[in-house]
């Protein structure tokens, strides 16, 4: 879809979307809804005759004299008009609110229903799918507004079409030169909401510069780094550089909307302005009654006051359909990987994973980051990745866990494609922990049962996989146990100062956290640690190290390190360096070869030794 649609049909279309759902959402208070739309705007036109009525049947009544009782029922029903015009308005809007609430909950689940149902990676590292991820949000913020607009647009065509039968009565030409007059109106507002919506799309990567330094100003996790550099100032200025270009973006669009404003609102003044020295002239000549005059002034303002609110509702639908264009754009949106029309079940894992000659690059501009890589990790077997940063270790981890797929090549499953299979059924057959890690601003045990959310209150489990990472007694510590926060963000003005409201862990303890979570997901066959000691001190590394061996034994798993002798004692090591496999072997064979490996290792090892030359602890004991 384009970023701003093209042609009234789209627009249309996308009202129509937020139309039904908003029927989805609340169908009954919709109807009543339009019910109370439909009598707020024949209650005015209503007012406007019994106005006339009673003082034309005034005039009657000075001149000739006679009863009066008639006006008296005509008061009558004009007062229970007013009691019914103050009314209605409040039932309206609790009405319309209701539904715009409850339309935001339908869209806003079923938006993040849609990007959850994506299965790749692709769209959140492409920063148009961001921004327009961004908008759609702004979209279901808005879609309650778009619905109010829409009624709004058939009350004031209701109102206008009332006070326009009352002007056909008194002047067909006056009724004409009002219907032109706002002509322009219309027109003009629906090329302002077209513009500002083009605006707000060209200004997006703008402001989501300007968001991503504000994070790096106002988060724990920069802020050390930030004051010992003193980069505040330097990060502070790029902000306020895209702060400067989206205000003056803004600013321009401001001052168009105002001179359009201002010559519309001329217009509007000169058209009611001839209106009233028409009706003074006629009623000096005798043409009008003092009801009719008393009529024309009412429906004048009337049919002004329906079309300027018809001109603001109509550009509030557009600009509505125009941001929920991306709302749809979003939830339509195609698989990022192709789904097999007849997947074929991941089977349990009995033979192991094959790469048979997996060439990948994440786009057509990017370099190759894999070139013919082929092994096979054997089932009930432990294969490490080894290799210099960029030589395509991670890249593996995320075709194997099917985040993206292979530009040549295949990756089988006990034989079968990955690609034949349902993305979301292969990943139920693998745990692990990533590099990147998130550390989840929740509490203790939640941290844990997110790996496997359908096990969550199981709490023997949760104590089991913190127990086996090392955690639970620094958990039982905590001021509520397995239930603290993990984090200082949420606490009101009355709990800030208490330390319980919040814990922050070491970098060290949520490495460790992000293990339990992987522990926590038993059952599956693939275990991959993708650098699970990462900021550990050389003592827990090791207590680390020692309890990831007992875990793995037997069990199929694919280790990532930097540091060689964490991974030595799997039963494969695969040598990666840019982007190929250069040598494969156990530790020994690949320390006799002399190749890339012993290399590396024997680098790594002299760091802990006083004479470089020495012989590494594994030749001493050879």
């Amino acid at each position: 879809m384009d970023a701003v649609p093209k042609g009234a049909g789209q627009v249309f279309r996308a009202a129509c979307a937020v139309g039904a759902a908003a029927w989805r959402a609340a169908s009954w208070l919709l109807l009543g809804y339009l019910l109370v739309m439909v009598a707020e705007a024949l209650v005015p036109v209503g007012v406007a005759w019994l106005t006339k009525l009673i003082v034309d049947g005034l005039a009657r009544l000075v001149a000739d004299g006679g009863s009066a009782a008639g006006l008296v029922g005509l008061g009558v029903g004009l007062a229970a008009a007013g009691v019914v015009a103050a009314v209605l308005p409040q039932a309206g809007s609790y009405l319309g609110g209701e539904v715009g609430r409850r339309l935001v909950v339908d869209t806003t689940d079923r938006l993040f229903a849609a990007v959850s149902r994506l299965p790749g990676l692709r769209p959140f590292e492409n920063p148009q799918f961001l921004d327009r991820l961004r908008l759609a949000q702004d979209g279901t913020g808005m879609a309650g507004s778009t619905v109010i607009g829409a009624f709004g647009v058939g009350r004031s065509l209701v109102t206008l079409a009332g006070f326009v039968g009352s002007l056909l009565v008194v002047s067909p030409v006056m009724t004409a030169i009002v219907l032109v007059g706002a002509v322009p109106a219309l027109v003009a507002h629906l090329h302002l909401s077209r513009w500002r919506a083009r605006m707000i799309w060209r200004i997006s990567p703008t402001e989501r510069w300007q968001f991503f330094y504000s994070r790096l100003l106002g988060q724990a996790d920069a802020a050390k780094e930030v004051r010992l550099f003193g980069s505040g100032g330097f990060l502070r200025e790029r902000m306020m550089g895209h702060v400067r270009t989206a205000t003056a973006v803004r600013r321009r669009m401001d001052r168009r909307e105002l001179a359009l404003e201002g010559v519309l609102g001329l217009l509007g003044a000169g058209v009611a302005g001839a209106g009233l020295v028409w009706a003074i002239m006629a009623a000096v000549d005798g043409r009008l009654s003092p009801g009719d005059i008393t009529l024309f002034i009412a429906a004048v303002a009337a049919v002004q006051g329906a079309l300027g609110s018809l001109v603001n509702a109509v550009a509030d639908v557009h600009h509505g359909a125009l941001l929920f264009h991306h709302y749809l754009a979003v939830i339509r949106a195609a698989p990022d990987l192709p789904i097999a029309a007849d997947p074929v079940p991941a089977p349990p894992l009995r033979r192991g994973i094959e790469f048979d000659d997996v060439w990948f690059r994440y786009s057509d501009e990017h370099p190759w980051v894999l070139k013919g890589v082929t092994f096979t990790i054997p089932a009930g077997r432990a294969v490490a990745l080894v290799g210099l940063n960029g030589a395509g270790k991670s890249t593996l981890v995320k075709l194997l866990c099917r985040f993206y797929d292979p530009d040549r090549g295949a990756i089988r499953w006990d034989g079968v494609d990955l690609r034949q299979m349902r993305p979301e059924e292969l990943r139920a057959r693998i745990s692990g922990v990533f590099q990147d890690h998130v550390s989840y601003d929740l509490t203790a045990e939640d941290n844990i049962v997110i790996g496997d959310v359908s096990a969550a209150g199981d709490r023997d489990r949760v104590r089991a996989a913190a127990a086996q990472a090392g955690l639970d007694d620094t958990f039982d510590r905590l001021p509520h146990g397995y239930q603290t926060l993990l984090t200082r963000m949420f606490f009101s003005e009355e709990d800030k100062a208490d330390p319980s409201t919040g814990v922050v862990l070491s970098g060290g303890q949520w490495q460790r956290l992000a293990l339990a979570r992987a522990y926590f997901r038993q059952g599956r066959d693939l275990m991959i640690l993708d650098e699970p000691s990462a900021g550990l001190a050389p003592r827990a590394e090791a207590e680390l190290h020692a309890a990831t061996r007992r875990y793995r034994r037997g069990r199929t798993s694919l280790l990532i390190s930097h540091r060689l002798n964490t991974v030595r004692d799997a039963d494969l090591l695969v040598v990666l360096a840019d982007g190929a496999v250069v040598e494969q072997g156990t530790h020994e064979s690949l320390m006799a070869a002399g190749g890339a490996y012993a290399e590396l290792f024997r680098l790594q090892a002299a760091g802990y030794v006083s004479d470089p030359d020495a012989p590494t602890p594994v030749e001493a004991s050879g």
